[in-house]
C-alpha cells in the first residue's frame, strides 16, 4: 500500500498544493476574461469601401462606409463588408489566442480547450441561415432560433 496516502501531513500538503493550483487557475481565468472583454479589432477592406469593428465575440460593433460605395455596385459593397468582417474575426481569433496563452497558458487541458473553442467560433463559417416565416403577426418573424438547436 502507498504510505503517502496514509500520511496526514503529506495529504494536507498535496491538498494545499492542489488548492493553490485551482486558485491560480481561477485568478488567471478572470484576468483572461477581463482582457478578452476589453479587446476590439478594426479592419478595413483594401479598396477603402468599409471599415468594421468587432468585439471579442466577433460581433459587429461598428461599421463605417466611405463615399466610395457610391461608385460600386451594392453587391461589391456587401462582399467588401463580409470579407472585411471575416478578416477582423481572424485577427480577433489570433489576438484572443495570444491573451489565452499569456494568462492561463495552453499547456493545460482547459487552456487548450478554450483556445480551440474561441478559434472555432471566430474562424468558423457564417452564422446559420434562419429562414423568415411570416404568419399573421404583421410581418414579425415568428421563427424561434431556439427551435433550431
Amino acid at each position: 500500500m502507498d504510505e503517502r496516502i496514509l500520511d496526514p501531513d503529506g495529504a494536507r500538503e498535496r491538498l494545499a498544493a492542489w488548492k493553490g493550483r485551482i486558485d491560480q487557475l481561477a485568478a488567471d481565468t478572470e484576468a483572461m476574461s477581463e482582457r478578452m472583454q476589453a479587446v476590439r479589432v478594426t479592419a478595413s477592406d483594401p479598396n477603402g469601401l468599409a471599415e468594421v469593428t468587432i468585439d471579442s465575440t466577433g460581433t459587429l460593433v461598428d461599421l463605417r462606409l466611405t463615399d466610395r460605395i457610391q461608385r460600386v455596385p451594392p453587391t461589391a459593397v456587401a462582399q467588401a463588408i463580409m470579407a472585411t468582417l471575416g478578416d477582423a474575426r481572424a485577427r480577433m481569433a489570433d489576438r484572443s489566442q495570444e491573451i489565452i496563452a499569456d494568462t492561463i497558458g495552453t499547456r493545460s487541458a482547459a487552456g487548450r480547450a478554450i483556445a480551440e473553442s474561441v478559434g472555432q467560433h471566430l474562424r468558423g463559417g457564417p452564422a446559420p441561415h434562419r429562414p423568415v416565416h411570416h404568419d399573421d403577426d404583421e410581418g414579425f418573424d415568428s421563427h424561434s432560433y431556439l427551435r433550431e438547436r
